[in-house]
C-alpha cells in the first residue's frame, strides 16, 4: 500500500504559509490486486451468465474461507488456495504473491476481505467465476490513521482444490487521513486501446472557497515489479480549481496502468488510484 515516507502531516500543517512545491515519496503499488485471489476457473470462451443466487455452495463456502483466512492475514492459509502453477494477469505467480501479501499485511494490521460472486458458469469439472472483492485496512503512521478502502472485480480458475489462474478486471481505491480529507469524484475510462488518449479527472466534491488545495498525479506500470514497495517520488503543486486535470496516453505494449491523484487540504488527504485496463482488441 502507499507508504509516505517523509513527515507528511507536518508539511500539510505548513502548506496554507508555503505556496511553492513539495516533493514526498509514494510507494509505487497498492497492492489492490491482492485482493483474494477468489474464485474459480477462467476460460476465455465461456460466457459467465448464472446469477449469484444460483451459484454453488462449494464456490460461495470457498469464497467464505479465503475471506476468513486473509481478514486474519493467516499467510499461510491463504496461499493453501493457490496451485504451485498459479498465475494472474499482473505476473504474479504463488511465491511472489506470498511474498507480497506478507508486505502487504505488515503495513496493514487491520484488514478485513469480504467477496461476493457476481457471475458463474461450469465448464467440465471446473467453474468459471467472477467476483466483487471489497477490502478495508487500517495503517498507522506517526499517530495519523490512514483508512483503505478497495474494490476489485477479477475472473478467476479453480481446479482440483486450488485456484489456479486469475485475471483482474477492474479496481479502485482510496486511502484516506485526517478529520476532513478531500471527497474526490475520479473520472478515468474502464479500458483504452494501446496509444490511445484518455482523460484522468480527480475532481472534489465540496465547495472549498478560499480553502487552498494541493495536488498530483501519479501514473505507474502495473507488473510484477510493481509489487516490490519501491518509493515512488511525486510533487504536490498548488492547485487553481478544485481537483486534477489531466489527458494522458496508453501505452504500446498493452500494461495496464495504475493512476493515482493526491490531494491534500488543511483537513486531510486523499489517495485515489485507480486501474486503467489497456486492452489490444485486435488480438
Amino acid at each position: 500500500m502507499y507508504k509516505l515516507q517523509m513527515n507528511i502531516f507536518q508539511m500539510q500543517s505548513k502548506f496554507s504559509m508555503k505556496f511553492k512545491q513539495f516533493s514526498t515519496t509514494l510507494s509505487s503499488s497498492l497492492l489492490l490486486s491482492l485482493t483474494v485471489f477468489v474464485g474459480v476457473v477462467f476460460s476465455s470462451n465461456l460466457t459467465l451468465a448464472k446469477t449469484p443466487e444460483q451459484a454453488p455452495k462449494k464456490l460461495t463456502e470457498l469464497l467464505q474461507e479465503i475471506d476468513r483466512a486473509a481478514s486474519g492475514q493467516n499467510l499461510e492459509n491463504v496461499i493453501n488456495f493457490y496451485s504451485n502453477d498459479f498465475t494472474n494477469s499482473d505476473g504474479l505467480n504463488r511465491e511472489s504473491l506470498a511474498k507480497a501479501l506478507a508486505n502487504f499485511w505488515r503495513l496493514y494490521k487491520s484488514v478485513k476481505y469480504q467477496t461476493k460472486v457476481q457471475s458463474w458458469e461450469n465448464d467440465g469439472n471446473t467453474i468459471v467465476a467472477e467476483t466483487i472483492t471489497y477490502i478495508t485496512g487500517v495503517q498507522k503512521i506517526k499517530n495519523r490513521d490512514f483508512t483503505l478502502k478497495s474494490t476489485i472485480t477479477s475472473k478467476q480458475r479453480y481446479e482440483n482444490g486450488k485456484i489456479v489462474e486469475q485475471e483482474i478486471l477492474a479496481e479502485e481505491n482510496q486511502i484516506t487521513t485526517g478529520e476532513k480529507p478531500p471527497n474526490v469524484n475520479i473520472n478515468l475510462p474502464a479500458e483504452v486501446k494501446p496509444g490511445e488518449k484518455y482523460n484522468f479527472d480527480a475532481v472534489v466534491q465540496e465547495p472549498l472557497g478560499e480553502e487552498i488545495i494541493l495536488g498530483a498525479a501519479l501514473v505507474e506500470p502495473i507488473n510484477e515489479n510493481s509489487y516490490n514497495f519501491e518509493p515512488t517520488d511525486f510533487t504536490l503543486e498548488l492547485l487553481s480549481s478544485g481537483g486534477l486535470f489531466k489527458i494522458g496516453e496508453a501505452p504500446e505494449n498493452s500494461e495496464d496502468k495504475w493512476l493515482s491523484a493526491v490531494l491534500m487540504r488543511k483537513g486531510g488527504i486523499s489517495i485515489s488510484t485507480y486501474r486503467l485496463r489497456v486492452i489490444d482488441v485486435g488480438k
